[in-house]
């Protein structure tokens, strides 16, 4: 009879896990919180699909892109009227943590919503034209040096954001004086940047390879420098790191996912197992490699501890370099 009995609690464990399984996945739904083209739009849709593909969803993620406030109209809308959903997940990254730590979403704070799991770490760049007569980073930040007000870097953070800081970092080690003087154009989004580049409305372009990859294979933009601490490897060995330039400037812009404060432990715990078995999978570290991305593998209260931790650190980052007081 205790066998028996058991074996029906064991039964009854499992069914209860199909369907805490299940309720993360009826209607999955991924908010990109920047237009199409961005590292976010990159983040929702990639993981979307990849899920779709290993049977961690059983349907399709529906992808929105609700841009606004470098992340921040996205974030209010989860804060204030999605709370409780248990099948919506948001893409973040280090743009979302430096908004957080620098107080620009106003009203909101960074234990509003739960922090699910990382999917990887994306090393930064800062990118021409490829018609452009800038040729490494060092000539560029001598124009910037020479005359501040003739270069202009467009990127897809706020500014004050992680592509602004990127380059205020990079500047900072080649010794401008004055980083805050440095001409830095936000747009919601790396695609945007990237247009206005093309357009030559801006000098430059400061994102993550990830979003930088698509307009280098179609031979728009040129990386001049990588911020990772050595050269990638693959497809991306071409890039120059500032490093080997003589600038001792490194960005990586960890990539995941937060979820509404309100949702439940089960469905949290789901959507943690599901990205959990995503990022271990051999698929996801085929894109991984494809798309530039460095290993970050955290997930749950370990992805929660990194997030306030990189909340803190760019808090101090932005004190020093004059963002905020």
């Amino acid at each position: 009879m205790k066998l028996t009995a058991t074996r029906g609690a064991i039964a009854a464990v499992a069914l209860s896990l199909s369907a805490i399984a299940a309720s993360a996945q009826e209607n999955p739904e991924c908010i990109a919180p920047a237009n199409p083209g961005g590292g976010w739009d990159f983040t929702c849709r990639q993981v979307g699909k990849s899920l779709q593909d290993q049977g961690l969803i059983d349907q399709t993620m529906q992808v929105v892109n609700l841009a606004g406030g470098g992340g921040g109209v996205a974030f209010a809308e989860v804060v204030n009227k999605r709370s409780d959903d248990d099948d919506l997940i948001v893409a973040a990254s280090s743009a979302t943590a430096t908004r957080l730590a620098q107080g620009a979403y106003p009203g909101n704070t960074m234990d509003q919503v739960r922090w699910l799991a990382s999917v990887g770490a994306d090393y930064g760049v800062i990118a021409v034209a490829a018609d452009s007569e800038i040729e490494t980073l060092p000539e560029l930040l001598d124009q910037i040096k020479a005359d501040p007000t003739s270069v202009s870097i467009a990127g897809g953070s706020a500014v004050g954001g992680w592509d602004h800081l990127k380059v205020l970092i990079a500047a900072d080690a080649y010794g401008v004086e004055d980083v805050r003087k440095v001409k830095y154009i936000a747009f919601d989004g790396g695609g945007e940047a990237v247009t206005q580049l093309l357009a030559g409305s801006v000098q430059g372009f400061t994102g993550d390879i990830s979003e930088a990859k698509g307009f280098v294979d179609s031979g728009d933009i040129r990386v001049i420098a990588i911020l990772a601490p050595e050269r990638l490897g693959g497809e991306f060995a071409e890039f120059p790191t500032a490093r080997e330039q003589g600038i001792d400037a490194i960005g990586a812009n960890w990539r995941g996912f937060y979820a509404p404060g309100g949702m439940s432990d089960e469905a949290y715990d789901a959507w943690v197992s599901k990205i959990g078995e995503l990022y271990a999978s051999d698929a996801w570290k085929e894109v991984m490699a494809a798309n530039g991305l460095a290993p970050l593998d955290l997930q749950g209260d370990a992805f929660q501890g990194f997030v306030e931790d990189s909340v803190a650190r760019i808090q101090s980052i932005s004190k020093e370099i004059g963002i905020i007081k």
